[in-house]
């Protein structure tokens, strides 16, 4: 995890199983009420518990008044979440949109 300016930046690591899952909240609450950008481009496999950790994680991000973003993600990491059904266009970089 490396700090910025604008806030922090949370690097996710290539699994996202459910045995990342606790980790993953935990790391997440560590710099809860600060801006976060999430790079997510070494992903290489998500499970349904950790995209509900990271979606849960958004919209705590989101009544707290802060930022929220996917700063990188992998091709594997934005396909698995679209077949979970999760949609997080709204949510990537600006230079990283399609």
């Amino acid at each position: 995890m490396a700090a910025k300016k604008s806030g922090k930046t949370l690097e996710l690591p290539a699994v996202l199983d459910l045995n990342e899952a606790s980790a993953l909240r935990d790391k997440l609450l560590s710099v809860r009420g600060n801006p976060l950008a999430i790079d997510a481009s070494a992903v290489e496999r998500v499970g349904a518990l950790c995209a509900q950790v990271l979606m849960a994680a958004e919209k705590t991000w989101g009544q707290d008044k802060q930022s929220f973003t996917f700063s990188k993600v992998s091709d594997a990491f934005h396909k698995t979440m679209q077949l979970v059904g999760v949609d997080i266009d709204h949510l990537l970089a600006k230079e990283i949109r399609q």
